[in-house]
């Protein structure tokens, strides 16, 4: 019997059986979603024959944006929507239980950065706080209000502020992070050219039109440039999950022990690459398990072309070509 308090219980630890919590999630949302049942009914697969995370069916992302993505039937007490353009369907996740997700985005930062109680948080992100329901923005909120600090804050096109607040938090020496969309950051920083030494600067992707497209590499080094600092963290999250992977430079993102990288053929979407031998990597379109999706799918095949490594670590290459532009997409080197 699948209980949801016991299935959490040890979700967000180190000692996480994946392979064992991935099979225990399947057979439960194979049972209670409708969509996600018929569609691994359409695929003919052998529900007995799934003994491994890698056996598990992925459900195109596209679905979110047609669908009410559903494990059991509940009012939900979110719904987050993806920023998109005017011209795309947004995808919709229907979030039961938005104390999964505040566990999920706590858990994950804290594996990779410590407590957010240490840190000032300025978040620089425009084009979500112009907008209802971004995860991202909720996210980040909750980490401002965390962290405790004063200084800490949003800022929607307030550079002037956030100059006079970065300049005194660097002569403070005070542990900071500043996360912000990609646009907005590289407008921040043509404008100003703040040292930072104390301060962790972290792109969440996303250019959206506003301006042209930069490479990461490109976008990396201009922002090394200006401020001095060796290297621009990266953190890579959607819509339709509940948790996040994080680089600390160059790219490279490590997930926690709850979330896994996968990658299916691009010629083939429902033939799963196989897990590249030690030393090498595996080239294709980014499939994800996210055991925090519990209430949704936790079984997805993104959109976003890259690699995965034999340590589980992956990148981030672009786009699949029919794929819309999302606004946390990150840029094609």
């Amino acid at each position: 019997m699948f209980s949801v308090p016991g299935f959490t219980a040890g979700l967000f630890s180190n000692n996480v059986n994946f392979d064992d919590l991935a099979c225990r999630l399947f057979n439960y949302q194979y049972e209670n979603n409708s969509l996600y049942h018929a569609y691994v009914e359409a695929l003919k697969i052998p529900v007995a024959s799934i003994k491994r995370a890698e056996d598990i069916p992925f459900l195109p992302i596209g679905f979110f944006k047609t669908q009410e993505v559903k494990t059991g039937r509940y009012k939900p007490q979110l719904i987050f929507e993806s920023s998109g353009t005017t011209q795309t369907i947004q995808s919709r996740h229907y979030i039961k239980d938005s104390s999964l997700y505040e566990k999920s985005f706590r858990n994950g930062f804290e594996r990779f950065y410590g407590n957010v109680k240490d840190y000032v948080v300025l978040g620089l992100l425009p084009s979500y706080l112009e907008r209802e329901n971004s995860s991202l923005v909720y996210m980040v909120n909750n980490m401002i209000q965390r962290s405790g600090h004063p200084e800490s804050g949003f800022y929607l096109h307030a550079h002037d502020k956030l100059y006079y607040q970065v300049s005194g938090l660097e002569k403070e020496k005070k542990k900071t992070l500043l996360i912000g969309v990609t646009f907005a950051l590289l407008d921040f920083m043509e404008k100003y050219t703040p040292p930072l030494e104390h301060t962790i600067v972290m792109e969440t992707g996303g250019m959206k039109g506003r301006r042209e497209e930069w490479t990461r590499e490109e976008v990396h080094r201009f922002l090394k440039e200006k401020s001095g600092i060796k290297q621009v963290h990266s953190e890579y999250g959607m819509t339709e999950l509940l948790s996040q992977a994080y680089s600390a430079g160059g790219g490279t993102f490590y997930t926690p022990p709850w979330m896994k990288i996968f990658m299916r053929d691009e010629s083939d979407p429902l033939h799963l690459l196989p897990l590249p031998r030690s030393g090498s990597s595996q080239q294709g379109i980014i499939n994800v398990i996210d055991l925090a999706n519990i209430h949704s799918c936790a079984f997805i095949a993104t959109d976003d072309a890259g690699k995965v490594f034999s340590d589980g670590s992956f990148q981030v290459s672009g786009r699949t070509d029919n794929s819309d532009l999302r606004g946390c997409s990150l840029m094609i080197p």
